[in-house]
């Protein structure tokens, strides 16, 4: 299989994949998203497993990151749902830091044009943990259609990343096929000669 294939290209939307999974990764850290940062853990190891399987021609790890692909597609559909606040989800629910603690979005703060204010508690009010009322206005988008857009592009590239691993099983597992016949024939015909 040549490096112009559906092997290479598969080794780039791995790549890409890693990529985009470490930036998310990276913000759903800053907002102590529980649940996403567990998924976006497991989405690197197995994108990884498939990327060495691309490279090693190892059809069996391919094949665990097409079904990997499949459910990451699944989640980042529940996350789009989740945001959107469709089928009784609600993007303002703790449900993503598994109720431990009230954080959400860290795009919901620091969003492109945000102004974040901080109004200090009442005075002669004193907790071990000085909390402050937070107003955000002026954003150029609000922070759940940036969630969006963020899960929307991870479905499109592990739809890509299905697509082009199902299709370099088939080359490889075509290619073992070939070799095994052409093997045997050989093998045949040397022992009638």
């Amino acid at each position: 299989m040549g490096c112009c294939s559906g092997r290479c290209t598969l080794i780039f939307l791995c790549t890409l994949q890693l990529v985009l999974a470490l930036e998310r990764q990276v913000f759903d850290f800053l907002g102590y998203q529980w649940a996403p940062i567990l998924a976006n853990f497991f989405h690197i190891i197995l994108v990884i497993l498939g990327l060495f399987g691309t490279i090693q021609y190892r059809p069996r790890y391919i094949v665990v990151y097409t079904v990997w692909a499949a459910l990451w597609v699944a989640w980042n559909v529940f996350i789009i749902c989740f945001y959107l606040d469709v089928g009784g989800l609600s993007k303002d629910s703790n449900l993503l830091t598994f109720n431990i603690s009230a954080h959400h979005s860290w795009w919901s703060e620091h969003g492109p044009g945000c102004v974040r204010r901080e109004m200090p508690q009442a005075p002669g009010i004193r907790t071990t943990e000085s909390h402050s009322y937070i107003t955000v206005m002026g954003c150029l988008m609000d922070y759940q259609y940036i969630e969006v857009v963020h899960s929307g592009t991870q479905i499109l590239v592990a739809l890509l990343g299905f697509v082009y691993a199902c299709y370099v099983v088939s080359a490889i597992t075509e290619e073992e096929d070939s070799c095994e016949s052409l093997n045997h024939t050989l093998t045949h015909t040397h022992t009638h000669s």
